[in-house]
């Protein structure tokens, strides 16, 4: 479950996981919760991106919704401008998947099986059914080849898979 254990701001508490502990009291790093809205609105915000963004654009990252049609272009358009007001070149594009991967339900992805198995746990396709959307693309975020796992057992822990 997502918690809310940093607040941004005196009155708004802002929904990290605690694996993410480390990092979001500085946000130097980009939350999973930015990474799951760029990857539904289809932009590639590089860390040096996002280093560049004030502590308010980070914010407003954050917070902003991005579910439907026109939440996900008006979040798409709020990168791309607070990135270009950095740089002369916005972020690159990213293709959108449909459905999108976190979205399916009918079978847990092999990459998240493999992982799991590689770290000596299993996720059933009951457990991954019961994830919400955000902690499914978690999952399938920290289980991907070449990307450093070391939070997808935390993540399991932290979703009562492990």
């Amino acid at each position: 479950m997502v918690k809310a254990l940093v607040s941004l701001s005196p009155m708004e508490p802002t929904p990290f996981f605690a694996f993410e502990t480390d990092f979001t009291d500085s946000l130097q790093c980009i939350p999973m919760i930015v990474r799951y809205k760029l990857d539904r609105c289809g932009v590639k915000l590089k860390l040096q991106h996002w280093n560049q963004l004030s502590r308010d654009d980070r914010q407003t990252l954050v917070h902003q919704p991005c579910t439907t049609p026109g939440e996900v272009a008006a979040y798409r358009q709020t990168v791309r401008q607070q990135v270009l007001q950095h740089q002369p070149e916005p972020p690159a594009d990213l293709p959108i998947p449909d459905p999108l991967p976190w979205e399916v339900v009918a079978q847990v992805p092999p990459q998240v099986l493999d992982q799991a198995a590689q770290v000596g746990q299993e996720v059933t396709l009951a457990q991954w059914q019961a994830l919400s959307p955000l902690q499914r693309f978690v999952l399938i975020k920290l289980s991907q080849p070449g990307h450093e796992n070391r939070n997808f057992c935390p993540a399991l822990q932290e979703f009562g898979l492990g």
